[in-house]
């Protein structure tokens, strides 16, 4: 398992070190073009052997550049795509990326390895046809607790959104959106169907609920209940399951009122300025053994059936990985609703932090 790294104190330093080779003189391939690749991922989300297996198979370097959150990428890519060959978005920021001009077509020909995807992730709402991204993980997010200082299983939103019983011990996201729409959950509403007036209500329920937080995290959270920090933690199932591999004091669970999904797609920025190399590192990337080794390494629940179908029964059956139940039935992708909404969360937060 590689090393946990914070994307917040990491995450900059890397785009530096990974775009600052770009005034390297590099020889260029069979394909004509320079035998290199920006990778712009999430930390923590690559096998140790992924990225020299790749140049050992290719002859191409690859430097991998990691971002703490969805909005970052997506300020980076607006700004002008500073080199990136490869990103990892979310599922409703391949949408929001496509309608902004900011994502570049798949050429699935070029991509063998689509064939390994599972059916129920090849024709998704947020990207049909697959013509923009193609999957590399799938996670759910939850709270992850140490079970020794919780009473019981907290299996409702209630204990770290809107509840005194942990004050001082929970850590939130501290990405806008998904608060508002776990809020949104708890309170009995769709999460893809929050309205002015839904906001409005999550929004006083998370200025109550401030006062009993610890601290809003930027994805560390594993570390940070792993730490002994705070106690619970809203967190997604993979980053979770790492932490607890290596401390049986730690738990997982996707509270009854059902949870967000995501899924972490491979695609190709708007003026990437190596596409054939791209497109050979995504099928790269999907290749079965390649996948059973990221799976391992990372923990999330893989939409890859070659790579399923390689993984030990450990993997397959563990509950935290791929939870399962009726909180899994009430649980539903998040999907770009507008512009608009967006400002208004970014407004909402405004005022939860300012409280």
């Amino acid at each position: 398992m590689p090393d946990r790294l914070s994307r917040r104190s990491f995450g900059g330093l890397a785009v530096a070190l990974a775009l600052g080779g770009c005034a390297r003189s590099w020889p260029k391939g069979s394909n004509g073009e320079e035998q290199r690749l920006n990778f712009y991922n999430w930390d923590t989300y690559t096998a140790e052997s992924t990225l020299s297996g790749f140049q050992a198979a290719t002859g191409v370097e690859v430097a991998m550049s990691h971002y703490a959150n969805n909005d970052e990428l997506f300020a980076r890519l607006r700004a002008g795509n500073p080199g990136f060959d490869v990103i990892v978005p979310s599922n409703e920021f391949v949408t929001r990326l496509q309608i902004s001009d900011l994502l570049s077509p798949l050429d699935h020909a070029r991509i063998p390895n689509r064939a390994n995807i599972a059916p129920e992730f090849v024709n998704v709402p947020f990207d049909p046809g697959r013509r923009w991204s193609l999957p590399y993980t799938w996670l759910a997010l939850g709270i992850g607790y140490r079970k020794s200082r919780v009473d019981g299983v907290p299996d409702s939103w209630k204990y770290v959104l809107d509840s005194d019983l942990y004050s001082g011990r929970i850590g939130l996201l501290a990405e806008g959106d998904d608060l508002i729409r776990l809020g949104a959950k708890y309170l009995g509403h769709s999460l893809n169907a929050v309205t002015p007036a839904v906001m409005e209500e999550v929004t006083q329920m998370l200025i109550r609920q401030k006062r009993h937080v610890k601290l809003f995290h930027h994805d560390e959270g594993q570390d940070l209940l792993a730490a002994g920090e705070i106690d619970l933690v809203v967190e997604y199932n993979g980053d979770i399951a790492q932490v607890m591999a290596e401390d049986d004091d730690l738990a997982f669970v996707v509270p009854r009122e059902g949870t967000l999904f995501n899924s972490d797609s491979l695609c190709i920025p708007a003026g990437c300025p190596r596409p054939d190399n791209a497109h050979r590192f995504i099928n790269y990337l999907l290749d079965a053994q390649v996948g059973a080794d990221i799976a391992s390494a990372i923990r999330y629940p893989t939409p890859n059936a070659a790579v399923l179908a390689r993984m030990p029964a450990e993997y397959r059956d563990n509950p935290v990985i791929f939870p399962k139940g009726p909180a899994m039935a009430k649980s539903e992708y998040g999907r770009f609703q507008s512009i608009a909404h967006i400002r208004a969360v970014e407004e909402a937060i405004t005022r939860v932090m300012a409280a």
